[in-house]
């Protein structure tokens, strides 16, 4: 297209172009995208009697009355119109409007008029309807169709941004270049990009106007295949990337097989054997393993860490387990440790709680290659810390770090690791293709056996000395409680007053009970020594301003009090209540609800009391939430998705996924003549990315 100013659009000119210019919409292209957040259905008029409340159709009738001249000028002035159709009435007001308004309306003459339909005291109203002129039934913009609204442009009146739009749209949609063949486009079942563009802004008379309105046509799918592609193709390369490099193969025999099922505790489950197979199919090739283990709490994936990393140890290479949180991190040491007992396999740990000069006595060990399994936080990234020999790299929680120190721990090795990265955050499908469709993706979908359910309840205020008192009962009995608080976002300080507060009154409430407080301030010993004293029973009630950590183990843990539990996703929800059952008692999880939002928030929490499958929640979430709060995703390095929804668009994605891998292993670098478009298509959304201005 070629490209110059809005103004020089019909009916634009210098004075509109300038306010359509503040908008952002400089040329016909920018306005070619500056899409209709709604649609009304003009296509005929509606009998009054037939209105539903929500509805934005034309009505016609002849006028009643009119009150309200606009020569008051009183602070609550307002315009009323009453129009009759045979069917009923409506009345139409206008609020604080102009003195001309008034003076188009004559009683007994008839009028259209297209607005939001609503009711007060049993009748009919619209508000700031428009009003359709006697010219406009001719007219191809303003009636008789399927009309876009936009969003509002600060000195630009409605009718005129349609009538400009109705121009760009008739002059240059059809000089936009289709990027994608013609068998593409079949395959997604999506019209070219000129026919897509133009119906977006003004729907053919056939069109289905809900569809539009849900952004769910053919021809609005052509954009949101458009932009899930080149998400995918992002994902392929770097996919692609990993494969073509080289890494130290591993491959198992039965020797290390034997030797680490002689060392388990327990039998594995089904999918932790399926899982561990495909860890090792991984682990034998010459270029690096890339896979995402997700597992719900308490499924076991800490053993498949501990596997890998065995193997790993067999054949004298480095392993590094890099967890989020000093808690956890002290947690998988100790159970490394315990796991390995009797062999000469070497753990170290390299944490913040060490003294600078242990610290550096462990880096050293890494360095000279006397440390063959390394656990430790994001220090393990540090300049600082150099591998004699990484070969594997495990990052736990994977959700709690970005893509950018995921990639800082392959750096580590001397040829790239084996990277193997979990969560016990569950995934929808259409969120991991997205976030991590350059990671193959392993499932542990079972539990250990003899994991007792969590009974969870979503308790009112009124409920809450109920709670009390199963809380004394499991105390008595030799168990221990979590009482959660939400982090208040716009103060810590309001966060750490309210927790405080908390653990006085419960200090109150149950006298003799060691109650301990665990928050954001405390510095990394302070949080060790904490756990360690609940651990150990001095404490039974520990009092949190931060979500619990992830992977904290205390079998004695029998109850989960989450205050404000309306603040929480449900994801996190599932998280939290996986602190508790993981021993053999039986264990309850309480989500207090408070305030005005208590039973609309029971009623969204309900999920939490009907299901413990971390998935069904997960994709419960996603649909409530919408991908941008979900955990990873703002750490992922996507860019924000514009058109496409991974919800309602998940067969698009899919279908994005299989498109963007076959171009990949065709024609990795596009330099087909039947796929230049799709080069410079990927080019042009690279730089709109990157210099978004």
């Amino acid at each position: 297209m070629p490209v110059h100013s809005i103004q020089y659009v019909k009916g634009v000119g210098p004075r509109l172009g300038e306010k359509l210019a503040a908008r952002g919409i400089r040329t016909p292209h920018d306005a070619l995208y500056f899409f209709p957040k709604d649609y009304e259905d003009r296509r005929k008029v509606v009998p009054i009697r037939e209105l539903k409340a929500g509805m934005t159709v034309p009505v016609r009738g002849k006028i009643l009355s009119v009150q309200g001249d606009g020569k008051s000028f009183r602070p609550t002035r307002v315009l009323e119109v009453v129009i009759a159709d045979g069917t009923g009435q409506l009345s139409a007001k206008w609020f604080r409007f102009h003195p001309s308004l008034a003076e188009r309306f004559r009683v007994g003459e008839s009028v259209t008029l297209c607005g939001s339909a609503r009711w007060f005291r049993f009748f009919p109203e619209m508000h700031h309807p428009e009003i359709l002129a006697e010219e406009d039934a001719a007219d191809p913009v303003h009636s008789g169709r399927i009309v876009p609204v936009y969003p509002e442009v600060e000195g630009v009146p409605p009718r005129v941004l349609r009538k400009i739009q109705w121009e760009v749209v008739r002059r240059y949609a059809s000089l936009e270049i289709e990027c994608f063949s013609p068998d593409i486009l079949a395959r997604v079942g999506i019209p070219p990009l000129q026919e897509s563009l133009a119906s977006i802004h003004f729907p053919r008379d056939d069109a289905d106007a809900e569809r539009f309105r849900e952004f769910s046509s053919p021809q609005q799918r052509r954009l949101i295949f458009g932009e899930l592609f080149a998400l995918q193709w992002a994902l392929s390369l770097r996919r692609a990337g990993t494969e073509r490099e080289e890494a130290i193969p591993l491959p198992w025999d039965r020797e290390i097989v034997d030797e680490i099922k002689r060392r388990l505790p327990f039998v594995l489950t089904g999918a932790q054997r399926r899982v561990v197979n495909e860890i090792l199919k991984d682990l034998g090739k010459p270029h690096p393993m890339h896979r995402l283990l997700q597992g719900d709490v308490g499924s076991g994936k800490t053993i498949v860490a501990w596997i890998a990393a065995m193997v790993a140890w067999r054949h004298g290479v480095q392993a590094a387990v890099m967890a989020p949180t000093e808690i956890l991190a002290e947690q998988h040491y100790q159970r490394f440790l315990a796991q390995s007992e009797g062999l000469p396999v070497r753990v170290a740990l390299l944490s913040a709680a060490l003294s600078p000069k242990e610290r550096e006595a462990v880096r050293k060990r890494i360095r000279d290659g006397e440390a063959d399994i390394i656990v430790g936080t994001h220090a393990l990234i540090q300049e600082s810390v150099a591998f004699r020999n990484l070969a594997l790299g495990v990052i736990d929680e994977q959700h709690r770090f970005g893509v950018l120190q995921r990639a800082s721990l392959r750096r580590k090795g001397r040829i790239s690791p084996h990277l193997l990265v979990m969560t016990a955050t569950p995934i929808p499908r259409t969120l991991a293709i997205a976030l991590y469709g350059d990671l193959d993706v392993s499932v542990l979908d079972e539990m250990p056996r003899g994991r007792l359910p969590v009974r969870t309840k979503v308790v009112t205020e009124g409920g809450r000395r109920k709670v009390f008192e199963e809380i004394r009962r499991e105390i008595t009995r030799g168990g221990r409680v979590y009482v959660v608080l939400p982090l208040v976002e716009e103060s810590e300080k309001i966060a750490l007053r309210d927790a405080t507060r908390t653990a006085e009154r419960l200090r109150e409430a149950f006298p003799g009970v060691g109650v301990g407080l665990l928050h954001g301030r405390m510095k990394a010993a302070e949080k060790e020594e904490t756990m360690g004293r609940f651990k150990g029973g001095d404490l039974q009630l520990l009092v949190s301003t931060t979500v619990v950590e992830v992977g904290v183990d205390v079998p004695e843990a029998t109850v989960m009090v989450v205050e404000h539990a309306e603040r929480f996703g449900l994801s996190q929800l599932h998280q939290l209540r996986g602190r508790v059952g993981r021993g053999t008692l039986p264990s309850a999880c309480f989500l207090m609800t408070g305030g005005e939002q208590g039973e609309e928030a029971a009623a969204r929490l309900s999920v939490m009391e009907q299901t413990a499958d971390g998935f069904r929640i997960a994709e419960e979430d996603l649909r409530i939430r919408g991908p941008g709060d979900f955990a990873g995703v703002r750490q992922s390095g996507i860019p924000d998705l514009v058109f496409a929804d991974l919800v309602r668009d998940a067969s698009i994605l899919n279908l994005a996924k299989e498109i963007a891998a076959e171009l990949q292993r065709e024609d990795p670098s596009l330099s087909s003549p039947k796929n230049a478009g799709i080069r410079r298509f990927l080019e042009m959304r690279n730089e709109a990315i990157s210099s978004p201005d």
